[in-house]
């Protein structure tokens, strides 16, 4: 093999690489580049661009084109910063501000500043953001409420004069009566002393018709009227009266009749008891239409009216539902548990509802035409309520709003903050909001430093915790 025969880079008669001799410049300037290029690619892919090292010497600047930092920070304290590259007391590097984070991040919410974030990062964070529309709203209130009796249909059955029970024709409690059914029969003197009076006033009237003396005859028919009046008014059926005046003879008893048909929900009546105008002989209830009372929480009270639609139901038959009506709200608030009554109106004619059951009310409240958010974007920032509006190409704008009660099919009623068309963050806000928060408290730090005469650079040695 002759000596341009020689592969490259071999010496003749070896096998390992050949050492440029002074008579091969060439290989080694092929040599210097190729360790060159090696160190170049190597330096690139562990120190992207604006991430070199910068060396303890070096100042807080960057080469032209590129962010240039403002000042260094505390990783665990924010207002701890230094104008060079610092290690705080447990060894953490500070971390850079550039000044493009500092630039325009004012907005009207105090304590916060507008977030600028790149596409690469809002889909890593998975920003989403929704747009505010103007719907009609509509608010479901949900409860519980106990059936009770109608009190305008509910009875107490009493006489209004002195006397003992002869009979009992209703014997027994929740038995259903119909209205002018006897339920029990009464002998008292007084009654038949009156029933006397009548008849012989009746007589009277009869036998002095014909009389030519006009005072006599119009003096019995004023007896006879005056009789009348008291057993009229003693609740005696003008049936009764007649039937007196035909049997010509006084009743020993007298039946008490049901002004009202209905269930009897309570009886006190019993065989041989003396009866006084103050004691209750039945109480009788007509179930065929029936009150349901709910409690409302207070904070609800603003969205509910008379005339408000509600629906009832029972658990003994889920697969059903009564509708019903708010006819009363009460004036006062339950102490204890902030609440306050509400009455519905049902029909009963079924007799399918009980008196004393407990029900699943839901009151349907029509708030009107207006603007709904979703309820996620909404953040609770103490005793205020904060949205990011979705200002495009990346940047947030914090916006404080003010928010009602939630809507059906999900939403915050807008009291005020927000007009139609506004797009909201409705994932990850609670990250903007920390982003935000944050660079809010740096650039107000930033400003105080640019108002001081002769701002120094803090060294974080002096700040100890």
């Amino acid at each position: 093999m002759t000596e341009q025969d020689r592969p490259l880079g071999l010496e003749a008669g070896g096998t390992g690489p050949a050492t440029p001799g002074p008579g091969r410049p060439w290989l080694r300037l092929v040599l210097v580049a190729l360790v060159s290029l090696a160190a170049g690619v190597a330096g690139t892919a562990l120190f992207p661009r604006g991430q070199r090292p910068a060396g303890p010497e070096s100042p807080a600047m960057s080469p032209p084109g590129e962010r240039k930092i403002a000042f260094y920070r505390s990783p665990m304290d924010p207002s701890v910063h230094s104008d060079k590259p610092a290690k705080d007391e447990m060894g953490m590097d500070f971390v850079p501000v550039y000044e493009d984070e500092l630039q325009g991040a004012s907005s009207a919410v105090s304590g916060r500043a507008v977030v600028t974030i790149s596409p690469e990062r809002r889909q890593l964070l998975g920003v989403r953001s929704e747009e505010v529309k103007k719907i009609r709203r509509a608010h479901r209130i949900r409860t519980v409420g106990r059936v009770v009796v109608d009190e305008r249909r509910l009875r107490h059955i009493h006489t209004k004069y002195d006397g003992y029970v002869e009979r009992l024709y209703v014997d027994y409690t929740g038995k259903l009566v119909r209205r002018g059914e006897p339920l029990l029969s009464i002998y008292s003197p007084e009654l038949v002393a009156t029933q006397e009076e009548y008849l012989l006033a009746h007589r009277a009237q009869t036998s002095l018709a014909r009389s030519a003396v006009r005072s006599a005859a119009q003096g019995s028919i004023d007896l006879r009227e005056a009789a009348r009046q008291r057993l009229l008014l003693w609740d005696i059926r003008p049936a009764d009266i007649e039937k007196l005046e035909k049997a010509g003879q006084v009743t020993r008893t007298l039946d008490v009749y049901a002004d009202i048909g209905g269930y009897v929900v309570q009886k006190m009546a019993f065989q041989g008891m003396r009866v006084t105008p103050a004691d209750t002989l039945y109480d009788i209830a007509d179930l065929s239409h029936l009150w349901v009372l709910a409690d409302v929480y207070e904070y609800n009270l603003r969205s509910l009216a008379l005339g408000t639609e509600g629906r009832i139901s029972v658990a003994s038959m889920p697969e059903k539902e009564w509708k019903g009506n708010v006819t009363y709200i009460s004036p006062t608030v339950e102490e204890r548990t902030r609440t306050i009554k509400v009455r519905l109106e049902v029909d009963n004619s079924g007799a399918e509802l009980k008196p004393d059951m407990y029900a699943d009310v839901f009151l349907h409240v029509d708030l009107g035409e207006g603007l709904v958010v979703p309820d996620g974007a909404v953040i609770n920032a103490g005793d205020r309520r904060l949205v990011f509006l979705d200002r495009g190409e990346g940047r947030f704008e914090p916006r404080e709003v003010k928010v009602g009660i939630k809507v059906n099919g999900g939403g915050l009623q807008v009291i005020s903050g927000l007009s139609e068309g506004d797009r909201v963050v409705t994932s990850a806000n609670f990250l903007l909001d920390s982003e935000s928060s944050l660079k809010g408290a740096l650039s107000g730090m930033s400003s105080a430093d640019k108002g001081a005469a002769a701002p120094a650079a803090h060294d974080p040695s002096q700040h100890q915790h």
